[in-house]
């Protein structure tokens, strides 16, 4: 293994909230009140759709893909949800500090240093708002390909705050077996004040339609005595993982840096996709801050 490259889950395509366009000579964000699917090639348009989004979009209500059935791949919830503060260059792509809020790997003359993170409010590095959180959750859509992931990024801190808190209560509720249970990403609205109580929106993690916890926990527990009696193990798989993760001091490279700033770190006059308000009527708007999006 090479040591300094953060082994990361294969991705297949990614899940975002919108897309980018071209303004004025310059390639922004627009906002979206719903999910596209796309593949990792790019055309003149914009990101190709994956053959899963029109397969998902056929059977929704006005073509609105605004739910998606997805499996997590590990059992650890910090495996498929990493989640840091971020800065980036925004010349380069290249990360240039990433913390947890108690340390972080810094890029110095020196080289990557660790040092104290006091979190983007309080850290001189981070005024002016270009240190975010940065979260890539990696899910499985097609069950073909058992470890192939699509990766949702985000630097919205209700969606990661949201989602975190999602793994970590489903994982404990049923024993640690995550990695069976029947989910499904939710796009959700809600009013703020720093929204001007427009709806804002985000992500969430839920149990599929119709599905309650207990049966969602019994079959989870049917399925992994199906895997263990196979010889699959689910421990190894995530110990891999983790050992993986481990390898690079920072699991973000150049490439996948300059999507991320493109997408979440416009300048003034752009708008960031996630979590800013498209039009939307106002019965619409209150039945989604309280609901998931149908």
């Amino acid at each position: 293994m090479i040591k300094g490259l953060a082994i990361t889950p294969p991705i297949l395509g990614r899940i975002s909230i919108g897309r980018m366009i071209e303004k004025n000579g310059k390639r922004l964000p627009e906002k979206d009140d719903q999910f596209t699917i796309t593949s990792q090639i790019q055309s003149k348009e914009g990101w190709v759709k994956h053959p899963l989004d029109d397969q998902l979009r056929a059977n929704t209500p006005n073509q609105k893909l605004r739910s998606i059935p997805v499996r997590m791949i590990f059992n650890d919830p910090d495996l498929n949800l990493r989640a840091e503060y971020t800065l980036f260059d925004r010349q380069t792509g290249r990360p240039v500090c990433v913390g947890n809020g108690e340390t972080c790997q810094r890029l110095t003359n020196q080289g990557v240093e660790q040092l104290p993170c006091p979190s983007p409010d309080l850290c001189p590095l981070a005024q002016g708002g270009h240190c975010k959180p940065y979260g890539r959750l990696h899910v499985n859509l097609d069950e073909s390909d058992e470890f192939g992931t699509f990766i949702f990024r985000t630097t919205g801190f209700n969606s990661i705050r949201t989602l975190t808190a999602r793994l970590n209560y489903y994982h404990a509720a049923s024993n640690g077996l995550l990695s069976c249970l029947p989910l499904q990403l939710i796009l959700r609205g809600k009013s703020t004040t720093q929204s001007y109580r427009q709806p804002v929106y985000y992500v969430d993690l839920t149990l599929r339609e119709g599905i309650s916890l207990n049966e969602a926990i019994i079959q989870a527990k049917q399925i992994d005595e199906q895997s263990k009696q196979a010889g699959f193990y689910q421990e190894a798989v995530d110990f891999t993982a983790r050992k993986g993760f481990g390898n690079g001091r920072m699991d973000v490279d150049m490439e996948e840096g300059l999507d991320v700033v493109e997408e979440f770190y416009q300048p003034v006059e752009g708008q960031q996709i996630e979590e800013t308000q498209p039009e939307f009527n106002i019965q619409q708007g209150l039945k989604g801050s309280v609901t998931a999006l149908n």
